[in-house]
């Protein structure tokens, strides 16, 4: 490392007291939250920011002469942090030691990921909120001790599993899409979308426990959750599913019926319409996003998230089309929804029907129409996990 690096880097720690008598630059987005969570595949970074930055992770190595750590850092231009957080924020979760967030420059703010451990890492640059999330993977030291704390007080198991696929489905998590402040799409009569996901996902983990499957819902009240906190908890519990229920809007009131999305590197128009409304981000970002998919590790849990979904949704409509006449079948589809490329297991999103069609919502008003929903979803979950069986000689 150069000597300009290295002084580059020093700023990070020196500048931040000084600020005290600094007039700060006009026209700079702050930093609102830095959030991590910790389990055992990896350790999650999340730094919540006013306005959107272009980000991009660079390593620095150990250097033993003079005890400094491995080590990440993101320089995020444009936002400031003066002495909000110059104390650092100890981790300490046999991976991370800390992190440090600290003015680089005035005008550019510095994230540094001080690690204990370390095989790779990924970079995730999220909107509304703009959330820069750095995933940091790599064998804990130390992490036989740790305790891994869920939602219900429910320990992690060993998440050293074969890959999708290759391993018998036990573990279920549903996330009921929106939630709190959070309504999501609000349909004729004031139904709300986030009262509809959150009463079939309570059906719906109610009939899997009854096929055997052990079921975390990511929320089961009416509280807000970030996107990565959904798919956090699904790999902490070290689950083999992930299924995220939501209901559809569109312009055109005659528009109805259910469609199943899982993530792929390609989508058709439809899907990317679909995709920019669920994310709450413009049409070119998602554009852009998509673009960047192949360079994750996309085509893992591709494959079985795409047979997940012909399966939940070959069920489901067959079971609603034997007893509810109108029921229009949509079809399976890709899209590049934030919530499944942020998974990396197996991962599918159900559209329960149109809040903006008067069939459709007199449907989902109807609890005996969501208990039968609830049922054929989980008949498609039990149909993947008995060809998962076949497939991969799993008991």
């Amino acid at each position: 490392m150069t000597a300009r690096g290295r002084t580059r880097l020093i700023v990070v720690l020196v500048l931040a007291p000084l600020l005290a008598g600094v007039e700060r630059p006009k026209g700079l987005g702050d930093v609102s939250d830095v959030r991590t969570w910790s389990h055992p595949d990896y350790t999650r970074v999340v730094v919540e920011l006013s306005r959107g930055v272009d980000a991009e992770v660079v390593r620095l190595r150990a250097d033993p002469r003079n005890g400094r750590p491995e080590r990440l850092y993101v320089d995020l231009d444009g936002i400031w942090v003066g002495r909000d957080f110059q104390d650092g924020i100890p981790v300490r979760d046999g991976l991370l030691q800390n992190l440090r967030l600290g003015q680089n420059t005035l005008r550019r703010s510095r994230l540094v990921i001080d690690l204990e451990r370390y095989e790779r890492h990924r970079l995730i640059v999220l909107e509304s909120p703009h959330r820069v999330v750095v995933d940091v993977y790599g064998s804990r030291s130390g992490s036989e001790t740790l305790e891994w704390e869920l939602p219900g007080g429910v320990e992690a198991p060993d998440v050293k599993r074969f890959p999708p696929g290759m391993r018998p489905v036990r573990t279920v998590v549903i996330d009921p899409g929106h939630g709190g402040k959070d309504p999501g799409a609000t349909g004729i009569g004031g139904l709300r979308e986030k009262d509809v996901n959150l009463r079939l996902s309570k059906m719906l983990a109610k009939r899997l426990r009854e096929e055997g499957f052990e079921v975390l819902l990511t929320r089961e009240d009416d509280r807000y959750l970030d996107l990565e906190q959904r798919t956090v908890i699904a790999e902490s519990k070290g689950a083999d599913l992930f299924i995220s229920i939501h209901a559809n809007a569109s312009r055109r009131r005659s528009t109805k019926g259910i469609e199943t999305y899982y993530l792929d590197e390609n989508h058709d128009r439809h899907a990317l319409d679909v995709a920019s409304r669920e994310n709450g981000v413009p049409r070119k970002r998602i554009d852009s996003l998509q673009r960047t998919l192949a360079r994750w590790r996309v085509q893992e849990v591709s494959g079985e998230s795409e047979r997940l979904a012909s399966a939940v949704h070959g069920e489901l409509l067959s079971g609603l089309g034997k007893k509810y006449r109108g029921v229009e079948d949509l079809g399976v589809k890709k899209g590049p929804f934030y919530v499944l490329f942020l998974s990396s297991i197996p991962s599918i999103l159900v559209e329960s029907g149109f809040l903006t069609n008067p069939h459709d919502v007199r449907l989902l008003r109807e609890r005996s129409y969501l208990e039968r929903a609830a049922e054929h979803i989980a008949n498609g979950v039990v149909r993947y996990r008995d060809g998962v069986k076949l497939a991969g000689g799993a008991p």
